[in-house]
C-alpha cells in the first residue's frame, strides 16, 4: 500500500499510487489511472491515489463474496472478532498523530479536530468489540411447552458496500467498517474521491491487526462509477451509504433492483433553538453563544449535524445576535496544521462556490449580512489559493429562503426568531430533514416538552454536537433511513433467523389419507 510521511505526505518514490485493496492485495485500478488529491489549504496536490472504475468494484465484490462464502471471518468466534476490534482500537492510538496530521491535510480541518476524530474511532471500535462481547448467543422464544426448542439467532447480512462523504472520512468509516466486522461480514469500501487517505489508512491497520485477506476491500474512486455500481451490484448484500440527499436517492435506486438492505444517512438542516431563560445569566449567555458558535462553525460548518439554523427568542434577539456576530468575526482561519489557527478552509473550491451561491441569494432575498460572506484576506497562514470563507451571520432570514431550507455544508448560520414555545416547535420541525436539533433553556419542563415534541433523531438539551458510540445515530424525513452506532447500528449488518426445534416429533394427522 502507499505509505504516508510524519508529515502527511506519500514519498515521491511511491506516487503511483496502490490504493486499491482486493483478496488482501494493494494494488493499482485496473485502469492504472490516477488522482491527485488536494491540500484545500493551498490547492496544491500533495498525495496521489489510484482512480479506480466499475472492474475494480468487481473485482472487490467478488473477492469479498469468496471471503464471506468460504472463508473463516464470518464463523470467528465473537471473541477473536472482539480482539481484533480492539486490536485495530490500540493501533489507531498508537498512529493517532500521523492519521490525525494526514486528516488535516486531507479534509482542511485543524490537526486538533484530526486528533478527536481518531480517538472518537477508536471508541467507536472498542464499543463494537464490548457490545458483541456481552451478548448472549441467542434469545429463547419460550414456546409453551418443554418438546419445544427455540430460539432467534442473529447471522452476518453478507457482503457489504460502504460509500462515505468527504467531511468525515475517517469517523463515517468507522461507523461502518467497526459493526459490519463485529457482526461477521466482509466489505468494499468507497471513500470519497476528495478526501481518501485516512480510509486508505485505516484498512492498512485492519491487516496489521490481522484481518482475513478478502473481509476488507476498498476501491478508490468516484461515486458515479465505483459508488453506482456497488450500489447495483448483485453480489452486494447490504449497502450503507453516507452524504447528500441527491446521491442518496440514486442509491436507493440502484439498491432497489436487487432488494438488498439499504442504510442512508443524508444530512440534516439543524435547529438550535434558544429560549431567553437559558441568557438569564451572564453565564448562561455566554455559554449559549460559544455553543451556537461551535454548532454552526465546527469544520467550517461541514458537518451533517451543523446548528446552522439559530432560531431565537424575539427579546433576547439583538444581544444574542450581535455578540454572535461579534465572535464569530473573530475566529482564526487558516491552515490547520499551523498554531493558533481555529477553522480551516472548505474542502473544494466547487464546495467554497456552492456557499457563495446560496449567501448571495440569501441577501437577495431580504437576509441581512450581521458578519463574514467573502472570502477572507490572505496571509502567512491563509494562503491565497485556499479554499477560505469567513464565518458568516445572516440574520433577517425566513422560511422561503433557500439558505434557510436547503444544506449549505459551509460556514453560514442563518437566524429565525419566535415568540411562543409553540412556535418556537413549528419553526424547528419546518424541515424535510429531521437529523439533529438543540433546545437552551433554564426551565426543565419545557426542555422535556420541546425535546419531545422535536422531530429528530438526536435532540440535545443545553448542549450541541456531543455524540455517544452507544447511542443510535440517525434522522428522521429525508436525513434518511437505519441508525448508525449504539445496539441499532449493529442490528443493521446483521439478518435474524428463528431456529425451531422439536424434540419431541409426531405424526400431525392433518391429512387422513
Amino acid at each position: 500500500m502507499a505509505r504516508i510521511t510524519a508529515d502527511g505526505t506519500a514519498p515521491q518514490a511511491e506516487r503511483a499510487q496502490r490504493t486499491v485493496h482486493v483478496g488482501g492485495e494493494w494494488r493499482a485500478a485496473s485502469s492504472g489511472a490516477t488522482r491527485e488529491i488536494v491540500d484545500p489549504a493551498d490547492a496544491r496536490p500533495f498525495a496521489v491515489v489510484a482512480e479506480g472504475d466499475e472492474q475494480d468494484a468487481d473485482l472487490a465484490v467478488a473477492a469479498a463474496r469468496r471471503a464471506f462464502d468460504e472463508g473463516p471471518w464470518p464463523h470467528t468466534p465473537v471473541a477473536e472478532r472482539a480482539a481484533l476490534l480492539r486490536r485495530v482500537a490500540a493501533l489507531l492510538t498508537r498512529d493517532r498523530e500521523r492519521i490525525g496530521l494526514l486528516e488535516s491535510r486531507d479534509a482542511g480541518k485543524t490537526v486538533e479536530e484530526g486528533r478527536v476524530d481518531v480517538d472518537c474511532v477508536a471508541d467507536a471500535f472498542r464499543y463494537f468489540a464490548d457490545l458483541i462481547a456481552a451478548e448472549a448467543p441467542g434469545r429463547v422464544v419460550d414456546a409453551g411447552t418443554p418438546d419445544i426448542h427455540s430460539v432467534v439467532v442473529h447471522e452476518p447480512v453478507g457482503v457489504c458496500a460502504l460509500i462515505t462523504p468527504w467531511n468525515y472520512p475517517l469517523l463515517q468509516a468507522s461507523w461502518k467498517v467497526a459493526p459490519a466486522l463485529a457482526a461477521g461480514n466482509t466489505f468494499v469500501l468507497k471513500p470519497s474521491e476528495i478526501t481518501p487517505l485516512t480510509t486508505v489508512a485505516l484498512i492498512g491497520l485492519l491487516v496489521e491487526a490481522g484481518l482475513p485477506a478478502g473481509v476488507a476491500g476498498l476501491v478508490t474512486g468516484p461515486g458515479h462509477t465505483v459508488g453506482a455500481r456497488l450500489a447495483e451490484h448483485p453480489g452486494v448484500d447490504l449497502v450503507s451509504f453516507t452524504g447528500g440527499l441527491t446521491s442518496g436517492v440514486k442509491v436507493a435506486r440502484a439498491a432497489a433492483d436487487t432488494v438488498k438492505k439499504v442504510a442512508l444517512e443524508l444530512g440534516g438542516k439543524n435547529p438550535n433553538v434558544v429560549f431567553a431563560d437559558a441568557c438569564a445569566t451572564d453565564e448562561g449567555f455566554d455559554t449559549a453563544v460559544d455553543q451556537a458558535l461551535n454548532a454552526a462553525f465546527l469544520h467550517s460548518g461541514q458537518v451533517c449535524s451543523a446548528g446552522s439554523r439559530l432560531i431565537v427568542e424575539e427579546p433576547l434577539r439583538e444581544r444574542f445576535v450581535a455578540e454572535l456576530a461579534r465572535r464569530a468575526a473573530r475566529i482564526r482561519l487558516g491552515r490547520g496544521t499551523e498554531d493558533g489557527v481555529e477553522c480551516g478552509p472548505l474542502v473544494s473550491a466547487a464546495q467554497r462556490a456552492r456557499t457563495e451561491e446560496y449567501v448571495a441569494s440569501a441577501l437577495a432575498e431580504g437576509a441581512l449580512s450581521r458578519c463574514g460572506g467573502r472570502r477572507p484576506e490572505p496571509s502567512a497562514v491563509r494562503p491565497a489559493e485556499g479554499y477560505f470563507y469567513e464565518p458568516t451571520v445572516l440574520d433577517h432570514c425566513h422560511r422561503e429562503m433557500r439558505v434557510v431550507r436547503e444544506e449549505v455544508f459551509g460556514p453560514v448560520l442563518t437566524v429565525e426568531t419566535f415568540r411562543t414555545e409553540d412556535e418556537a416547535v413549528a419553526l424547528a420541525n419546518d424541515t424535510e430533514y429531521g437529523l439533529a436539533g438543540a433546545v437552551w433553556t433554564a426551565d426543565a419542563g419545557r426542555a422535556r416538552r420541546v425535546a419531545g415534541r422535536l422531530r429528530h433523531g438526536t435532540v440535545w438539551i443545553n448542549d450541541f454536537h456531543p455524540y455517544l458510540p452507544q447511542a443510535e445515530w440517525g434522522g428522521f424525513g429525508k436525513s434518511g433511513t437505519g441508525r448508525e452506532l449504539g445496539p441499532a447500528g449493529l442490528a443493521e449488518y446483521r439478518e435474524s433467523k428463528h431456529v425451531y426445534q422439536n424434540l419431541a416429533p409426531k405424526p400431525v394427522r392433518w391429512f387422513t389419507g
